[in-house]
């Protein structure tokens, strides 16, 4: 037993944890949210809906916390003094500072805005947790990456919380996409293929009018649509699994996972929802010790780290 304990605290600070890949994670998660803020009317953002006639919502906890509840009657200040902080954190400034800030704009919006959507609920899951990384991150800078050994006990102990940290947040992600795949499977349309047509042909929701020709003829045949429609429910549950694989394969289904969530902009034009799950993807399939650095091009077109 202690030889096996001995085994995973020597795994658990075999690297060091602090490089650029949760730093680009937690500058698309603020992106996400700038985008809702900047592009979108405050009075859509907060308006009285079914149950809930007061705007900003102020419930609970958040009605102490929320900067949107704090400056409730200005919310314009609110809104700039936010979109300011996740620019900060878009530089990747002082993370161990930021961190808290972060996570504070993001329950803040979701906790008190009217129109909000899955990315707004996963970016203020995902930098909640990311602040014990943040925490005990001492760089500058969130780009930097560090490559020092963990000599002491102090920089092991760190290592430990931060590598931890790391592993919920890939469950989480995981349990994302295996809610995604297993809750379609209760619908009909989804069980019979046919979802696609109708998510892909909405109003609302539907595909711009520019893609008629590419979508038209998918949606409009039985045989295409279907495998559409459980393509995505298989391709969410691979995602899942991928928690029990090997790190091999995590660099082709993250750059497939992040076209895949393109395509949802593309249709369905949720910007904001794709920096959120591109930042998860990358959370969860890009280990922290293989940073963003020179990357090029190899066999069929994949991106593959050379720093390593």
């Amino acid at each position: 037993m202690i030889k096996k304990l001995d085994s995973l605290i020597e795994q658990l600070v075999s690297q060091n944890p602090w490089s650029n890949v949760y730093g680009v994670a937690r500058s698309l998660l603020a992106i996400g949210t700038i985008i809702t803020l900047t592009l979108t009317d405050l009075n859509f953002l907060f308006r009285p809906s079914v149950g809930a006639s007061d705007v900003p919502q102020c419930i609970g906890v958040g009605s102490y916390i929320s900067i949107f509840c704090v400056l409730s009657n200005n919310l314009s200040l609110a809104k700039w003094i936010s979109v300011g902080i996740l620019l900060v954190v878009v530089t990747g400034w002082r993370p161990r500072i930021t961190g808290l800030l972060h996570w504070w704009i993001s329950f803040s919006f979701v906790n008190s805005a009217t129109l909000i959507d899955g990315g707004d609920h996963v970016t203020a899951v995902l930098t909640l947790l990311i602040i014990p990384i943040t925490l005990l991150d001492d760089r500058k800078w969130h780009w930097k990456n560090e490559t020092s050994e963990l000599e002491t006990f102090w920089q092991k102990g760190k290592a430990i919380v931060a590598t931890l940290t790391h592993k919920v947040i890939r469950f989480q992600v995981a349990v994302i996409y295996l809610h995604a795949s297993l809750a379609k499977l209760k619908a009909v349309e989804w069980q019979n293929g046919t979802a696609c047509y109708y998510w892909f042909t909405d109003p609302v929701f539907g595909h711009p009018k520019l893609l008629d020709w590419l979508i038209t003829p998918i949606v409009q045949n039985a045989y295409s649509v279907s495998l559409l429609t459980w393509g995505v429910i298989a391709f969410e549950f691979i995602l899942f699994v991928l928690l029990f694989s090997g790190k091999k394969v995590y660099s082709n289904f993250l750059i497939m996972g992040i076209l895949f969530h393109f395509g949802i902009v593309l249709i369905h034009g949720l910007a904001s929802f794709f920096f959120a799950m591109t930042a998860a993807l990358i959370l969860y399939l890009r280990p922290l010790e293989a940073p963003f650095n020179k990357l090029e091009i190899k066999k069929k077109g994949i991106l593959v780290n050379t720093s390593n």
